[in-house]
């Protein structure tokens, strides 16, 4: 008799059970899943920590440059901004309020700022 495989000489089938109980797969899932939120997780930390400081930074520059005396910088992450989707930037002023004084972006950098400032600023 001449086999077609070799190599499955011998084999029996199983009796169709699964190789692997529910919970065991359920907890492979578990693991699997665990994993790849601790790959991507320190990922999006470190890009949104590194966008606030780059954001903030900037800020300081657009704010230093537009209002005139001692003003502070916030830069703030909003939805629905005057910009859209990105990072704002603020001055802090103590009787007037904050006033928006740049969008920097979804992605901030550094300050692109006019040659001449504003007159109505």
């Amino acid at each position: 008799m001449t086999d077609e495989h070799p190599e499955l000489n011998g084999y029996e089938p199983g009796d169709g059970k699964p190789l692997r109980s529910k919970r065991t797969v359920m907890m492979m899932r578990v693991v699997v899943v665990l994993a790849l939120v601790g790959l991507v997780l320190p990922g999006i930390v470190t890009t949104f920590s590194v966008a606030a400081s780059s954001a903030q930074s900037a800020c300081g520059v657009w704010v230093a440059y537009s209002v005139a005396g001692q003003s502070g910088a916030d830069a703030r992450f909003e939805v629905f901004g005057p910009g859209g989707i990105g990072w704002e930037c603020y001055s802090d002023g103590a009787f007037g309020g904050d006033e928006h004084i740049a969008s920097l972006g979804l992605i901030p950098g550094p300050p692109r700022l006019p040659l001449v400032p504003d007159v109505d600023a």
